[in-house]
């Protein structure tokens, strides 16, 4: 017994040293996030807005192991955006995981335009809505950004803690691809960032 009591401590130990590295990383992403509106000369949000960036607090049990299916012979495809225009897309892999005990499925993409800038060339790109969007969350749903790096051998992590809001969440007049049909989850994805907690 005295050998089993050992045992459960040191992965209850192990068990909690993840849970505080998840959140500190969680913590780490939304500062880097945060200090990406005051780099980016087009951001919606200046200095005195970032304290109305709402998220919902950091949860382990959102961040899965996807089975990767990369796509070939891809044709490229429209993404249509909020604002009316629309960009060129096309479907690089099928993401096949669990949450919260449901088989899921998503389609992570790969933007063209983006694809011919050597500094974005890994770029990918999954939007998804969820039935916390109009509530919750942004109604337009949000994104998750990712690399073709992030995807070892035929799997992929997704974290949907870091699940973030598009500009048009902000502010008008910004384009912002509205995420597939296809990528609808129909459950309630409570992590990542919340509604903006200042009209526009």
């Amino acid at each position: 017994m005295k050998y089993l009591s050992i045992i459960l401590l040191i992965f209850l130990a192990g068990q909690r040293g993840f849970a505080q590295s998840h959140k500190e990383q969680i913590a780490s992403f939304r500062q880097n996030y945060k200090d990406d509106f005051l780099k980016d000369p087009r951001s919606p949000l200046k200095q005195e807005d970032l304290q109305y960036l709402r998220f919902y607090d950091a949860d382990s049990t959102y961040r899965v192991t996807a089975k990767a299916e990369l796509l070939t012979n891809q044709s490229p495809f429209v993404i249509p955006a909020f604002d009316g225009t629309a960009k060129q897309y096309v479907r690089y892999a099928l993401l096949s995981f669990t949450l919260r005990d449901k088989p899921m499925q998503l389609t992570i993409y790969k933007s063209i335009a983006l694809s011919q800038n050597p500094a974005f060339s890994n770029y990918l790109f999954l939007p998804f809505t969820d039935a916390t969007n109009g509530t919750t969350t942004y109604g337009g749903g949000r994104y998750i950004d990712l690399t073709t790096r992030d995807i070892k051998n035929g799997s992929i992590v997704i974290d949907f803690n870091k699940a973030y809001n598009p500009y048009c969440a902000f502010a008008s007049g910004y384009s912002c691809p509205k995420p597939p049909d296809e990528n609808r989850i129909d459950l309630a994805v409570e992590a990542g960032e919340k509604n903006f907690g200042k009209g526009h």
